[in-house]
């Protein structure tokens, strides 16, 4: 079942971070792949949500590979968004 309504609106507000090339991946992410997003996949972009800034660009700029099988999809569908 799509992410939609409220729900979608708290994913959005949690995707927007301090660091503009983070929020703008994620934004970007979020357009293309939040209607195909399932409850595993959901539940890992909330987990990876609560990395700092930081991390998170490294993961989707490729200077760190992700070790989290979990968190590897979405890195990957972020970095191709």
């Amino acid at each position: 079942m799509p992410i939609a309504g409220p729900e979608l609106r708290r994913l959005r507000w949690r995707c927007r971070r301090g660091l503009l090339e983070v929020d703008l991946l994620l934004e970007r992410f979020l357009d293309r792949h939040a209607g195909n997003l399932d409850p595993e996949r959901l539940a890992a972009l909330n987990e990876l949500l609560a990395l700092p800034d930081p991390d998170l660009w490294e993961l989707f700029s490729g200077r760190r590979e992700c070790e989290n099988d979990e968190f590897a999809a979405i890195v990957a569908l972020v970095r191709g968004a």
